[in-house]
């Protein structure tokens, strides 16, 4: 649930596979997996988490997963967009070079040397932060391949003359196609709307003149910045004991200098209110509405979220798509979430309809929150949408992938360490006054700021 608003969704660079043996992590290890999926019933019930800090100063969150023979490690930098300065997109260049070469190795040598390891390694980045993530057997070999290698990347990228001005063409090529989406134009503009000279504003793929004056001193200088070790956290899962994981955490930052902690984001001066539209040649229009929603540590957080749950974040069974979709046929696809971040991140509407009907839509999507603000769920309803949410949660830490981002959110953010274990209870324990109290003190109905991108 946290990770659907937060570390899923977002764009990640995988690294590049070059021709070699066929045997990789994913097939050596595919009846584990399913095996594991059987075993997981200890870990949902509340995995063990522990934490405590590298002699550099990086947070470390570890929990014991012996089940199957392997380790996922991520490592988070405060390091996202949001840090980009005076030059969007600046978070994304620096997170896809790591995949060119880091030590002594090349590009196309790194990729050879974890691809014959069944190494896996991706990285990614969001508003808030950027990632490198490694998966890797525990065998004794392999893993301290791969751990090396984890601790040359994040410290030591090569940062190529070539490399960069190959990365840069395809960052401005995806963005080039990207734009060929109204989704994304309307994003990119509602982003913009609300939060104006923000960091959060900007776009995390930059834009084209951005993108084209980003320099190797500005890679080197935002590298040397951000992925210190005093701005970073480790998540770990896998079959390894405590012991042996401080060891892993002290070796992935070895190579990292000590650094400073990121400077807090400042509270957003969010813009509530106004309507854009622009022409795009589509035949669907795309719709977004929305206004500040909440941080990541809001007292209102779980109310907010579990009446979101019924109003738009339950798909098919939502309160929008019974009003917009199902008795009106306007749109196929609706829905809203919050997206809570390190400070105030926007609570959100989204449709996409023909462009004949896009004002009816986009009218009754407005009447159906002001409903919603001034009447709150029925209690049958808030009963299912807890019962979902609950009942899905196994499922959302049924894995060591998915534990370990839950791992690096919790530590990204400073959640305490029993809040899987609690989550579930304190869904259950939402009551109708609470939603309907915070949907009624938190959202203008009214106002919001709505883009409409389409024919």
């Amino acid at each position: 649930m946290v990770v659907k608003l937060c570390l899923r969704g977002c764009a990640t660079t995988t690294s590049r596979r070059p021709a070699g043996p066929a045997w990789n992590i994913g097939s050596a290890l595919s009846v584990l997996v399913c095996v594991g999926m059987l075993l997981a019933g200890a870990v949902q019930a509340g995995p063990k988490v522990e934490s405590w800090r590298t002699s550099g100063g990086a947070k470390v969150m570890y929990v014991h997963a012996p089940d199957l023979p392997m380790i996922d490690v991520r490592v988070v930098f405060d390091a996202g967009s949001a840090r980009d300065g005076d030059l969007p997109g600046l978070s994304r260049f620096v997170s896809s070079m790591l995949h060119e070469g880091a030590g002594e190795w090349d590009a196309d040598a790194l990729a050879l040397r974890l691809e014959e390891r069944g190494i896996e390694f991706e990285t990614g980045s969001l508003r808030d932060m950027a990632w490198v993530s490694l998966r890797s057997l525990t065998e004794a070999e392999v893993l301290k391949v791969a751990l090396g290698t984890l601790r040359e990347i994040v410290a030591k990228p090569r940062l190529e003359a070539s490399d960069i001005e190959r990365v840069r063409q395809q960052l401005q090529i995806g963005l080039r196609h990207s734009l060929q989406s109204p989704a994304t134009v309307a994003q990119r503009r509602f982003f913009r709307a609300l939060y104006v000279d923000h960091p959060y504003a900007h776009p995390p793929a930059g834009d084209e003149d951005s993108l084209a004056k980003i320099s190797r001193d500005d890679l080197i200088r935002f590298h040397r910045r951000y992925y210190v070790a005093a701005n970073a956290v480790v998540a770990i899962v896998g079959a390894l004991d405590r012991a042996t994981a401080e060891q892993v955490a002290e070796r992935v930052t070895g190579g990292l200098d000590q650094g400073q902690h990121a400077q807090p984001l400042p509270e957003p001066p969010l813009v509530n209110g106004g309507e854009l539209r622009e022409s795009f040649p589509s035949s669907q229009t795309h719709i977004y509405v929305g206004q500040g929603g909440m941080a990541r540590h809001d007292p209102d957080y779980f109310a907010l979220y579990v009446g979101n749950h019924v109003l738009g974040g339950g798909s098919l069974v939502s309160t929008l798509g019974e009003e917009v979709r199902n008795k009106r046929g306007l749109s196929y696809s609706v829905y809203s979430y919050f997206r809570p971040m390190r400070v105030e991140g926007p609570f959100l509407m989204i449709a996409q309809t023909k462009n004949e009907r896009a004002d009816e839509a986009l009218q009754v999507m407005r009447e159906t929150l002001t409903r919603f603000v001034e009447d709150g769920p029925t209690q049958k309803e808030l009963d299912a949408a807890k019962q979902n949410l609950i009942g899905g949660f196994p499922l959302r830490i049924a894995s060591n992938n998915k534990i370990v981002e839950y791992l690096a959110m919790m530590g990204f953010y400073d959640y305490p360490l029993d809040y899987l274990d609690t989550l579930t209870e304190r869904l259950a324990a939402v009551d109708i006054d609470q939603v309907r109290d915070a949907f009624s003190r938190r959202i203008d109905a009214a106002g919001g700021i709505a883009v409409i991108v389409g024919g």
